[in-house]
Protein backbone atom coordinates (compact mmCIF):
# COMPACT_ATOMS: atom_id res chain seq x y z
CA UNK A 1 0.00 0.00 0.00
CA UNK A 2 1.09 3.71 -0.90
CA UNK A 3 2.63 5.17 2.41
CA UNK A 4 0.39 8.61 1.89
CA UNK A 5 -2.74 5.77 2.11
CA UNK A 6 -2.16 4.08 5.60
CA UNK A 7 -4.07 4.67 8.55
CA UNK A 8 -2.71 6.29 11.91
CA UNK A 9 -4.29 8.14 14.66
CA UNK A 10 -3.95 11.12 16.24
CA UNK A 11 -3.33 14.55 14.86
CA UNK A 12 -2.47 14.69 11.07
CA UNK A 13 1.48 14.68 11.38
CA UNK A 14 2.25 16.44 8.10
CA UNK A 15 3.95 13.35 7.10
CA UNK A 16 3.08 12.77 3.54
CA UNK A 17 5.19 14.43 0.90
CA UNK A 18 3.91 17.26 -0.87
CA UNK A 19 3.19 15.49 -4.44
CA UNK A 20 1.11 12.90 -1.99
CA UNK A 21 -0.84 16.01 -1.06
CA UNK A 22 -1.45 17.66 -4.29
CA UNK A 23 -2.60 14.42 -5.99
CA UNK A 24 -4.96 14.35 -3.00
CA UNK A 25 -6.41 17.56 -3.35
CA UNK A 26 -7.07 17.39 -7.19
CA UNK A 27 -9.06 14.42 -5.65
CA UNK A 28 -11.13 17.03 -3.38
CA UNK A 29 -11.49 19.18 -5.85
CA UNK A 30 -12.61 16.76 -8.16
CA UNK A 31 -15.27 15.24 -5.65
CA UNK A 32 -16.20 19.02 -4.60
CA UNK A 33 -16.29 20.30 -8.46
CA UNK A 34 -19.26 17.04 -9.30
CA UNK A 35 -21.20 18.19 -6.11
CA UNK A 36 -21.25 22.04 -6.96
CA UNK A 37 -21.67 21.82 -10.95
CA UNK A 38 -24.22 19.20 -10.03
CA UNK A 39 -26.68 22.41 -8.52
CA UNK A 40 -26.57 24.46 -11.23
CA UNK A 41 -26.40 22.19 -14.24
CA UNK A 42 -30.03 20.45 -14.01
CA UNK A 43 -31.27 23.75 -13.65
CA UNK A 44 -31.13 24.40 -17.27
CA UNK A 45 -32.26 20.68 -18.43
CA UNK A 46 -35.43 21.10 -16.38
CA UNK A 47 -37.80 21.80 -18.72
CA UNK A 48 -36.35 19.42 -20.91
CA UNK A 49 -36.99 16.97 -18.30
CA UNK A 50 -40.64 18.28 -17.29
CA UNK A 51 -41.43 18.02 -21.36
CA UNK A 52 -40.07 14.64 -21.37
CA UNK A 53 -41.57 13.11 -17.88
CA UNK A 54 -44.55 15.56 -17.44
CA UNK A 55 -45.43 16.51 -13.73
CA UNK A 56 -44.96 20.31 -13.88
CA UNK A 57 -46.67 20.64 -10.40
CA UNK A 58 -43.90 18.60 -9.21
CA UNK A 59 -41.45 20.50 -10.82
CA UNK A 60 -39.54 22.19 -7.66
CA UNK A 61 -39.01 18.90 -5.75
CA UNK A 62 -36.48 17.35 -8.10
CA UNK A 63 -34.15 20.49 -7.12
CA UNK A 64 -35.70 20.50 -3.06
CA UNK A 65 -35.16 16.80 -2.58
CA UNK A 66 -31.55 17.18 -3.44
CA UNK A 67 -31.57 20.44 -1.12
CA UNK A 68 -33.23 18.32 1.88
CA UNK A 69 -30.99 15.43 1.95
CA UNK A 70 -28.36 17.66 1.41
CA UNK A 71 -28.41 20.05 3.68
CA UNK A 72 -29.63 17.38 6.51
CA UNK A 73 -26.73 14.84 6.46
CA UNK A 74 -23.91 17.75 6.57
CA UNK A 75 -23.38 18.27 10.24
CA UNK A 76 -24.02 14.22 10.44
CA UNK A 77 -20.89 13.54 8.40
CA UNK A 78 -18.98 15.71 10.05
CA UNK A 79 -19.41 14.54 13.21
CA UNK A 80 -18.91 10.97 12.15
CA UNK A 81 -15.82 11.54 10.39
CA UNK A 82 -14.30 13.21 13.37
CA UNK A 83 -14.93 9.93 15.15
CA UNK A 84 -14.42 7.39 12.36
CA UNK A 85 -11.93 9.38 9.84
CA UNK A 86 -13.02 10.91 6.45
CA UNK A 87 -11.77 8.41 3.65
CA UNK A 88 -14.60 6.12 3.82
CA UNK A 89 -17.13 8.36 4.01
CA UNK A 90 -15.28 10.40 1.52
CA UNK A 91 -15.36 6.77 -0.93
CA UNK A 92 -18.89 6.38 0.15
CA UNK A 93 -20.39 9.75 -0.47
CA UNK A 94 -18.78 9.62 -3.81
CA UNK A 95 -19.83 6.15 -4.50
CA UNK A 96 -23.90 7.69 -3.51
CA UNK A 97 -23.15 10.32 -5.33
CA UNK A 98 -22.27 7.92 -8.90
CA UNK A 99 -25.35 6.14 -7.68
CA UNK A 100 -27.45 9.12 -7.91
CA UNK A 101 -26.34 10.13 -10.62
CA UNK A 102 -27.56 7.02 -12.49
CA UNK A 103 -30.67 6.11 -11.08
CA UNK A 104 -31.04 10.16 -12.46
CA UNK A 105 -30.43 9.61 -15.68
CA UNK A 106 -32.63 6.47 -16.28
CA UNK A 107 -35.92 8.09 -14.52
CA UNK A 108 -38.71 7.25 -16.29
CA UNK A 109 -41.20 9.05 -14.25
CA UNK A 110 -41.41 12.85 -12.05
CA UNK A 111 -41.09 10.59 -8.91
CA UNK A 112 -38.25 8.52 -9.97
CA UNK A 113 -36.05 11.49 -10.80
CA UNK A 114 -37.11 13.21 -7.78
CA UNK A 115 -35.96 10.26 -5.16
CA UNK A 116 -33.12 10.07 -7.25
CA UNK A 117 -32.16 13.21 -6.45
CA UNK A 118 -32.41 12.76 -2.64
CA UNK A 119 -30.60 10.08 -2.82
CA UNK A 120 -27.97 11.85 -5.49
CA UNK A 121 -28.43 14.86 -2.28
CA UNK A 122 -27.08 12.79 0.35
CA UNK A 123 -23.85 11.95 -1.39
CA UNK A 124 -23.39 15.25 -2.18
CA UNK A 125 -23.68 16.47 1.50
CA UNK A 126 -20.79 13.62 2.83
CA UNK A 127 -18.84 15.19 -0.23
CA UNK A 128 -19.04 18.77 1.02
CA UNK A 129 -18.44 18.01 4.89
CA UNK A 130 -15.43 16.24 3.61
CA UNK A 131 -14.14 18.03 1.28
CA UNK A 132 -14.32 21.73 3.59
CA UNK A 133 -12.62 19.44 6.75
CA UNK A 134 -10.17 17.76 4.56
CA UNK A 135 -8.25 20.97 4.55
CA UNK A 136 -7.60 21.14 7.57
CA UNK A 137 -6.45 17.29 7.96
CA UNK A 138 -3.92 18.11 5.59
CA UNK A 139 -2.64 21.73 5.59
CA UNK A 140 -1.86 23.62 9.36
CA UNK A 141 -4.18 27.05 9.66
CA UNK A 142 -1.75 29.18 8.34
CA UNK A 143 -1.80 27.43 4.70
CA UNK A 144 -5.58 26.44 4.44
CA UNK A 145 -6.56 29.98 3.10
CA UNK A 146 -5.18 29.85 -0.30
CA UNK A 147 -6.53 26.04 -0.40
CA UNK A 148 -9.87 27.54 0.91
CA UNK A 149 -9.92 30.25 -1.71
CA UNK A 150 -9.02 27.91 -4.45
CA UNK A 151 -11.94 25.23 -3.26
CA UNK A 152 -14.43 27.98 -3.45
CA UNK A 153 -12.86 28.80 -6.34
CA UNK A 154 -13.63 25.63 -7.96
CA UNK A 155 -17.56 26.21 -6.67
CA UNK A 156 -17.63 29.66 -8.94
CA UNK A 157 -16.69 28.24 -11.51
CA UNK A 158 -18.92 25.40 -11.17
CA UNK A 159 -21.55 28.08 -11.57
CA UNK A 160 -20.15 29.56 -14.21
CA UNK A 161 -20.10 26.42 -16.54
CA UNK A 162 -22.75 24.58 -15.12
CA UNK A 163 -25.57 26.40 -16.90
CA UNK A 164 -23.91 26.43 -20.62
CA UNK A 165 -22.72 22.75 -20.21
CA UNK A 166 -25.89 21.16 -19.14
CA UNK A 167 -27.63 23.52 -22.25
CA UNK A 168 -24.82 22.16 -24.29
CA UNK A 169 -25.52 18.61 -23.19
CA UNK A 170 -29.58 18.38 -23.37
CA UNK A 171 -29.08 19.84 -26.71
CA UNK A 172 -26.83 17.64 -27.85
CA UNK A 173 -27.71 14.67 -26.57
CA UNK A 174 -30.09 14.38 -24.04
CA UNK A 175 -30.74 15.60 -20.27
CA UNK A 176 -29.94 11.36 -19.79
CA UNK A 177 -26.23 12.76 -20.03
CA UNK A 178 -26.36 15.67 -17.59
CA UNK A 179 -26.23 12.91 -14.88
CA UNK A 180 -24.01 10.22 -16.82
CA UNK A 181 -21.24 12.72 -17.52
CA UNK A 182 -20.94 12.03 -13.50
CA UNK A 183 -19.77 8.62 -13.66
CA UNK A 184 -16.01 8.53 -15.58
CA UNK A 185 -15.48 11.76 -13.10
CA UNK A 186 -16.81 10.28 -9.97
CA UNK A 187 -15.35 6.92 -10.83
CA UNK A 188 -11.76 8.69 -11.38
CA UNK A 189 -12.13 10.83 -8.33
CA UNK A 190 -12.63 7.38 -5.57
CA UNK A 191 -9.03 6.24 -7.51
CA UNK A 192 -7.37 8.85 -5.98
CA UNK A 193 -8.99 8.44 -2.99
CA UNK A 194 -8.37 4.85 -2.75
CA UNK A 195 -4.41 5.33 -3.87
CA UNK A 196 -3.30 8.63 -2.17
CA UNK A 197 -5.73 10.11 0.27
CA UNK A 198 -4.81 9.34 4.11
CA UNK A 199 -6.92 7.44 6.36
CA UNK A 200 -6.37 9.16 10.15
CA UNK A 201 -8.53 7.95 12.77
CA UNK A 202 -8.66 10.37 15.70
CA UNK A 203 -7.92 7.31 18.05
CA UNK A 204 -8.60 4.06 18.13
CA UNK A 205 -11.79 3.79 20.78
CA UNK A 206 -14.82 2.85 20.14
CA UNK A 207 -17.76 4.96 19.69
CA UNK A 208 -21.01 5.32 20.51
CA UNK A 209 -23.51 7.29 17.70
CA UNK A 210 -26.18 9.30 18.84
CA UNK A 211 -28.86 8.16 16.86
CA UNK A 212 -31.39 10.29 18.89
CA UNK A 213 -29.86 13.26 17.78
CA UNK A 214 -29.76 12.75 14.48
CA UNK A 215 -33.13 11.92 14.38
CA UNK A 216 -33.80 14.77 16.10
CA UNK A 217 -32.09 17.23 13.81
CA UNK A 218 -33.61 15.42 11.08
CA UNK A 219 -36.90 16.56 12.51
CA UNK A 220 -35.35 20.02 12.88
CA UNK A 221 -34.52 20.53 9.29
CA UNK A 222 -36.43 18.46 6.96
CA UNK A 223 -40.32 19.74 8.03
CA UNK A 224 -38.53 23.58 8.33
CA UNK A 225 -37.03 23.76 4.83
CA UNK A 226 -40.41 21.89 3.57
CA UNK A 227 -42.49 24.52 5.21
CA UNK A 228 -39.82 27.36 3.76
CA UNK A 229 -40.16 25.96 0.44
CA UNK A 230 -44.01 25.45 0.36
CA UNK A 231 -45.18 28.00 2.32
CA UNK A 232 -46.53 30.25 0.05
CA UNK A 233 -46.46 28.63 -2.68
CA UNK A 234 -48.45 24.96 -2.47
CA UNK A 235 -50.24 25.74 0.86
CA UNK A 236 -50.87 29.11 2.29
CA UNK A 237 -48.54 30.05 5.20
CA UNK A 238 -51.47 29.83 7.31
CA UNK A 239 -52.57 26.83 6.50
CA UNK A 240 -52.10 23.71 8.40
CA UNK A 241 -49.68 21.95 6.59
CA UNK A 242 -47.07 24.87 6.78
CA UNK A 243 -48.24 25.41 10.77
CA UNK A 244 -48.11 21.73 11.18
CA UNK A 245 -44.59 21.49 9.90
CA UNK A 246 -43.44 24.44 12.19
CA UNK A 247 -44.65 23.17 14.97
CA UNK A 248 -43.08 19.91 14.02
CA UNK A 249 -39.55 21.21 13.69
CA UNK A 250 -40.11 23.85 17.03
CA UNK A 251 -40.53 20.86 18.97
CA UNK A 252 -37.60 18.98 17.45
CA UNK A 253 -35.37 22.05 18.07
CA UNK A 254 -36.51 21.94 22.07
CA UNK A 255 -36.24 18.27 21.89
CA UNK A 256 -32.49 18.84 20.21
CA UNK A 257 -30.17 20.30 22.93
CA UNK A 258 -31.73 18.42 25.63
CA UNK A 259 -30.74 15.13 24.04
CA UNK A 260 -27.19 16.10 23.32
CA UNK A 261 -27.10 17.24 26.95
CA UNK A 262 -27.73 13.55 27.85
CA UNK A 263 -25.53 12.02 24.51
CA UNK A 264 -22.48 10.46 25.50
CA UNK A 265 -20.85 11.36 21.97
CA UNK A 266 -23.83 14.42 20.84
CA UNK A 267 -23.82 14.57 17.13
CA UNK A 268 -23.03 18.15 17.41
CA UNK A 269 -21.29 18.73 20.90
CA UNK A 270 -23.01 22.09 22.01
CA UNK A 271 -19.47 23.00 23.76
CA UNK A 272 -18.25 23.99 20.31
CA UNK A 273 -21.06 27.21 20.51
CA UNK A 274 -19.20 28.45 23.85
CA UNK A 275 -16.43 29.31 21.92
CA UNK A 276 -16.84 33.22 20.82
CA UNK A 277 -14.71 33.35 17.19
CA UNK A 278 -17.16 29.97 16.36
CA UNK A 279 -20.76 31.14 17.57
CA UNK A 280 -19.72 34.62 16.24
CA UNK A 281 -18.44 33.27 12.45
CA UNK A 282 -22.08 31.07 12.68
CA UNK A 283 -24.19 34.65 13.21
CA UNK A 284 -22.57 35.89 10.47
CA UNK A 285 -22.10 33.23 7.92
CA UNK A 286 -26.26 32.46 9.16
CA UNK A 287 -26.86 36.39 7.88
CA UNK A 288 -24.65 36.78 4.35
CA UNK A 289 -26.55 33.37 3.43
CA UNK A 290 -30.11 34.93 4.63
CA UNK A 291 -29.27 37.96 2.18
CA UNK A 292 -26.91 35.98 -0.39
CA UNK A 293 -29.26 33.50 -1.19
CA UNK A 294 -32.95 35.56 -0.51
CA UNK A 295 -31.10 38.62 -2.58
CA UNK A 296 -28.92 37.33 -5.50
CA UNK A 297 -31.37 34.75 -7.18
CA UNK A 298 -34.01 37.76 -7.64
CA UNK A 299 -31.21 39.04 -9.94
CA UNK A 300 -32.16 37.03 -12.87
CA UNK A 301 -35.73 37.80 -12.49
CA UNK A 302 -34.87 41.67 -12.26
CA UNK A 303 -33.09 40.84 -16.07
CA UNK A 304 -35.92 39.16 -17.18
CA UNK A 305 -39.21 41.22 -15.58
CA UNK A 306 -37.51 44.34 -15.50
CA UNK A 307 -34.76 44.54 -18.10
CA UNK A 308 -36.94 42.21 -20.90
CA UNK A 309 -33.66 39.65 -20.91
CA UNK A 310 -34.91 36.19 -22.47
CA UNK A 311 -34.61 32.85 -19.34
CA UNK A 312 -31.17 32.03 -20.88
CA UNK A 313 -29.40 35.12 -21.47
CA UNK A 314 -30.44 36.40 -17.71
CA UNK A 315 -28.34 33.34 -16.87
CA UNK A 316 -25.59 34.46 -18.22
CA UNK A 317 -25.56 37.77 -16.63
CA UNK A 318 -24.82 36.18 -13.35
CA UNK A 319 -21.69 34.98 -14.62
CA UNK A 320 -20.00 37.71 -13.84
CA UNK A 321 -21.22 37.94 -10.23
CA UNK A 322 -19.47 34.52 -10.48
CA UNK A 323 -16.16 35.48 -11.86
CA UNK A 324 -16.15 37.88 -8.95
CA UNK A 325 -16.42 34.93 -6.36
CA UNK A 326 -13.75 33.17 -7.98
CA UNK A 327 -11.40 36.56 -7.91
CA UNK A 328 -12.63 37.46 -4.45
CA UNK A 329 -12.14 33.87 -3.06
CA UNK A 330 -8.88 34.17 -4.16
CA UNK A 331 -7.02 37.17 -3.08
CA UNK A 332 -9.18 36.28 0.14
CA UNK A 333 -7.26 32.85 0.75
CA UNK A 334 -4.21 34.13 -0.08
CA UNK A 335 -4.06 37.44 1.93
CA UNK A 336 -5.17 34.99 4.72
CA UNK A 337 -2.04 32.55 4.54
CA UNK A 338 0.02 35.57 4.00
CA UNK A 339 -1.02 37.88 6.67
CA UNK A 340 -1.35 35.31 9.43
CA UNK A 341 -5.26 35.59 9.70
CA UNK A 342 -6.96 39.11 10.14
CA UNK A 343 -10.46 37.46 8.89
CA UNK A 344 -12.02 40.57 10.95
CA UNK A 345 -10.45 42.99 8.99
CA UNK A 346 -11.15 40.94 5.56
CA UNK A 347 -14.73 39.58 6.93
CA UNK A 348 -15.36 43.58 7.24
CA UNK A 349 -14.13 44.37 3.97
CA UNK A 350 -16.08 41.62 1.89
CA UNK A 351 -19.77 41.94 4.17
CA UNK A 352 -18.85 45.82 3.07
CA UNK A 353 -18.64 44.63 -0.49
CA UNK A 354 -21.61 42.66 -0.23
CA UNK A 355 -23.67 45.74 1.15
CA UNK A 356 -22.30 48.47 -1.57
CA UNK A 357 -23.52 46.05 -4.22
CA UNK A 358 -26.93 45.13 -2.77
CA UNK A 359 -27.55 48.81 -1.72
CA UNK A 360 -26.55 49.77 -5.95
CA UNK A 361 -29.13 46.97 -7.01
CA UNK A 362 -31.69 48.63 -4.52
CA UNK A 363 -31.13 51.59 -7.31
CA UNK A 364 -32.27 50.53 -10.21
CA UNK A 365 -34.88 50.33 -12.11
CA UNK A 366 -36.70 50.36 -15.30
CA UNK A 367 -34.17 52.73 -17.12
CA UNK A 368 -31.15 50.24 -15.86
CA UNK A 369 -29.08 49.44 -18.49
CA UNK A 370 -28.08 45.78 -18.44
CA UNK A 371 -24.06 47.20 -18.55
CA UNK A 372 -25.00 48.86 -15.23
CA UNK A 373 -26.40 46.38 -13.51
CA UNK A 374 -23.62 43.76 -14.36
CA UNK A 375 -21.47 46.44 -12.65
CA UNK A 376 -23.63 46.01 -9.30
CA UNK A 377 -23.94 42.52 -9.02
CA UNK A 378 -19.77 41.97 -9.64
CA UNK A 379 -19.42 43.62 -6.47
CA UNK A 380 -21.57 41.25 -4.41
CA UNK A 381 -19.68 38.52 -6.26
CA UNK A 382 -16.36 39.78 -5.44
CA UNK A 383 -17.48 40.13 -1.38
CA UNK A 384 -19.06 37.00 -1.31
CA UNK A 385 -16.09 35.19 -2.23
CA UNK A 386 -14.26 37.08 0.44
CA UNK A 387 -16.16 35.49 3.17
CA UNK A 388 -16.72 32.20 1.98
CA UNK A 389 -13.50 30.49 2.99
CA UNK A 390 -12.85 32.95 5.85
CA UNK A 391 -15.44 31.63 8.46
CA UNK A 392 -14.79 28.43 7.78
CA UNK A 393 -10.83 29.09 8.14
CA UNK A 394 -11.64 31.12 11.65
CA UNK A 395 -13.76 27.85 12.88
CA UNK A 396 -11.11 25.58 12.01
CA UNK A 397 -8.34 27.81 13.76
CA UNK A 398 -10.63 27.56 16.81
CA UNK A 399 -12.40 24.27 17.14
CA UNK A 400 -10.79 21.72 18.64
CA UNK A 401 -8.52 18.97 16.12
CA UNK A 402 -11.36 15.97 17.42
CA UNK A 403 -14.12 18.32 16.36
CA UNK A 404 -12.79 19.88 12.94
CA UNK A 405 -15.09 17.87 10.84
CA UNK A 406 -18.01 18.68 13.29
CA UNK A 407 -17.50 22.39 13.65
CA UNK A 408 -16.12 22.90 9.63
CA UNK A 409 -19.44 21.10 8.32
CA UNK A 410 -21.97 23.58 10.74
CA UNK A 411 -20.66 26.08 8.67
CA UNK A 412 -22.25 25.29 5.34
CA UNK A 413 -25.12 23.74 7.37
CA UNK A 414 -26.06 27.22 8.48
CA UNK A 415 -25.47 29.08 5.18
CA UNK A 416 -28.13 26.82 3.73
CA UNK A 417 -30.58 27.61 6.57
CA UNK A 418 -30.00 31.09 6.46
CA UNK A 419 -30.90 30.75 2.43
CA UNK A 420 -33.77 28.89 3.14
CA UNK A 421 -35.15 31.40 5.60
CA UNK A 422 -34.18 34.50 2.73
CA UNK A 423 -35.73 33.00 0.15
CA UNK A 424 -38.82 32.23 2.28
CA UNK A 425 -38.98 35.67 3.57
CA UNK A 426 -37.98 37.81 0.47
CA UNK A 427 -40.16 35.75 -1.65
CA UNK A 428 -43.59 36.77 0.43
CA UNK A 429 -41.95 40.39 0.34
CA UNK A 430 -41.83 40.54 -3.24
CA UNK A 431 -45.09 39.03 -3.74
CA UNK A 432 -46.87 41.34 -1.92
CA UNK A 433 -45.11 44.82 -2.28
CA UNK A 434 -45.83 43.86 -6.15
CA UNK A 435 -49.09 42.98 -6.04
CA UNK A 436 -49.73 46.61 -3.98
CA UNK A 437 -47.52 48.79 -6.37
CA UNK A 438 -49.29 47.50 -9.05
CA UNK A 439 -52.65 48.18 -8.00
CA UNK A 440 -51.40 51.85 -7.34
CA UNK A 441 -49.42 52.52 -10.55
CA UNK A 442 -52.34 51.51 -12.94
CA UNK A 443 -53.70 54.44 -14.27
CA UNK A 444 -56.98 55.50 -13.65
CA UNK A 445 -57.99 54.98 -17.83
CA UNK A 446 -56.72 51.72 -17.55
CA UNK A 447 -58.69 50.76 -14.70
CA UNK A 448 -62.09 52.78 -15.93
CA UNK A 449 -62.09 50.33 -19.20
CA UNK A 450 -60.41 47.23 -18.05
CA UNK A 451 -62.11 43.91 -16.39
CA UNK A 452 -61.18 43.96 -12.71
CA UNK A 453 -60.51 39.97 -13.32
CA UNK A 454 -57.87 40.88 -15.75
CA UNK A 455 -55.47 42.60 -13.15
CA UNK A 456 -56.52 40.01 -10.20
CA UNK A 457 -54.70 37.70 -12.47
CA UNK A 458 -51.26 39.61 -12.30
CA UNK A 459 -51.29 40.98 -9.28
CA UNK A 460 -50.20 37.85 -7.48
CA UNK A 461 -47.22 37.10 -9.44
CA UNK A 462 -44.94 38.33 -12.35
CA UNK A 463 -45.54 35.61 -14.73
CA UNK A 464 -46.32 38.14 -17.15
CA UNK A 465 -43.59 39.72 -17.77
CA UNK A 466 -41.65 36.17 -17.81
CA UNK A 467 -44.09 34.35 -20.11
CA UNK A 468 -44.30 35.57 -23.85
CA UNK A 469 -47.30 33.22 -23.82
CA UNK A 470 -48.68 35.18 -21.24
CA UNK A 471 -48.13 38.84 -22.34
CA UNK A 472 -50.10 37.20 -26.10
CA UNK A 473 -52.71 36.37 -24.01
CA UNK A 474 -53.22 39.52 -22.11
CA UNK A 475 -52.37 41.67 -25.28
CA UNK A 476 -55.31 39.61 -26.96
CA UNK A 477 -57.63 40.96 -23.92
CA UNK A 478 -56.59 44.95 -24.69
CA UNK A 479 -56.98 44.07 -28.48
CA UNK A 480 -60.78 43.61 -27.85
CA UNK A 481 -60.86 47.37 -26.70
CA UNK A 482 -60.07 48.61 -30.23
CA UNK A 483 -57.74 51.26 -31.34
CA UNK A 484 -57.00 52.16 -27.61
CA UNK A 485 -56.22 48.83 -26.28
CA UNK A 486 -52.53 49.28 -27.97
CA UNK A 487 -51.95 52.06 -25.67
CA UNK A 488 -53.43 50.81 -22.26
CA UNK A 489 -51.64 47.63 -22.79
CA UNK A 490 -48.03 49.25 -23.25
CA UNK A 491 -49.30 51.34 -20.00
CA UNK A 492 -49.98 48.21 -18.15
CA UNK A 493 -47.15 46.20 -19.03
CA UNK A 494 -45.04 49.39 -17.69
CA UNK A 495 -47.17 49.37 -14.87
CA UNK A 496 -45.49 45.77 -14.26
CA UNK A 497 -42.60 46.33 -14.79
CA UNK A 498 -42.14 49.52 -12.36
CA UNK A 499 -43.88 47.12 -10.11
CA UNK A 500 -41.61 44.67 -10.46
CA UNK A 501 -38.37 46.65 -10.17
CA UNK A 502 -39.48 48.08 -6.78
CA UNK A 503 -40.87 44.93 -5.27
CA UNK A 504 -37.40 44.12 -5.93
CA UNK A 505 -35.73 47.18 -4.81
CA UNK A 506 -36.88 46.53 -1.30
CA UNK A 507 -35.83 43.10 -1.41
CA UNK A 508 -31.67 44.14 -1.93
CA UNK A 509 -32.15 46.55 0.22
CA UNK A 510 -33.74 44.79 3.32
CA UNK A 511 -30.73 42.13 2.00
CA UNK A 512 -28.20 45.08 2.51
CA UNK A 513 -29.83 45.73 5.87
CA UNK A 514 -29.50 41.93 7.17
CA UNK A 515 -26.00 41.86 5.64
CA UNK A 516 -24.91 45.16 7.46
CA UNK A 517 -26.11 42.88 10.97
CA UNK A 518 -23.16 40.63 9.57
CA UNK A 519 -21.18 43.25 9.49
CA UNK A 520 -21.63 44.04 12.93
CA UNK A 521 -21.51 40.85 14.30
CA UNK A 522 -18.11 40.15 12.72
CA UNK A 523 -16.40 42.42 14.67
CA UNK A 524 -16.87 40.85 17.34
CA UNK A 525 -14.55 37.98 16.46
CA UNK A 526 -11.20 37.70 18.27
CA UNK A 527 -8.59 37.37 15.79
CA UNK A 528 -6.45 34.38 16.75
CA UNK A 529 -3.35 34.02 14.69
CA UNK A 530 -3.83 31.46 12.60
CA UNK A 531 -1.23 28.33 13.41
CA UNK A 532 1.26 27.24 11.68
CA UNK A 533 1.60 23.68 12.72
CA UNK A 534 -1.74 21.45 13.41
CA UNK A 535 -2.85 21.35 16.50
CA UNK A 536 -2.46 18.15 19.34
CA UNK A 537 -6.05 17.26 20.04
CA UNK A 538 -7.09 18.12 23.37
CA UNK A 539 -7.20 14.18 23.85
CA UNK A 540 -3.74 13.78 23.36
CA UNK A 541 -2.30 11.85 20.82
CA UNK A 542 -2.30 8.01 20.18
CA UNK A 543 0.49 6.07 18.47
CA UNK A 544 -0.20 5.08 14.55
CA UNK A 545 -1.94 2.09 14.77
CA UNK A 546 -1.23 -0.38 11.52
CA UNK A 547 -1.42 0.53 8.02
CA UNK A 548 -4.81 -0.79 6.72
CA UNK A 549 -5.07 -3.53 4.36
Amino acid sequence: MSKSAETTTGALPGAISRQHVLVTMIGVALAMFLSSLDQTIVGTAMPKIVADLGGFSHYTWVTTSYLLTSTVVLPITGRLTDMYGRKPFFIVGIAIFIAGSVFSGLSQTMLQIILSRGFQGIGAGVIMANALAAIADLFPPAERGKIQGVMAAVFGVSSIIGPILGGFITDSLSWHWIFFINVPLGIASIILFLVFYPHYRPDVKKHTIDYAGMTALTLVVVPMLLALTWGGVEYPWGSPQIIGMFALAVAALIAFPLIEMRSKEPIIPLSIFKDRIISISLVATFLSGFAMFGGIVFVPLFFQGVLGASATSSGSFLTPMMLGVVVGSAASGQALSRTGGHYRIQGAIGLALIVLGLVLLSRMGISTSHAHAVFNIIWVGIGLGMTFPLYIIAVQNSAPVELVGTATSIVPFVRSLGGSFGLAIFGSIMTNRFAAEFLAQIPAGVKAVVPAQVFDSVTGNAQTLLSPEAQSGLKAVFDRLGEQGATLYAQTILALKSSLASALSDVFLIAALITLLAFVANWFIKEIPLRKRHAPSSQGSEQPSKPSA
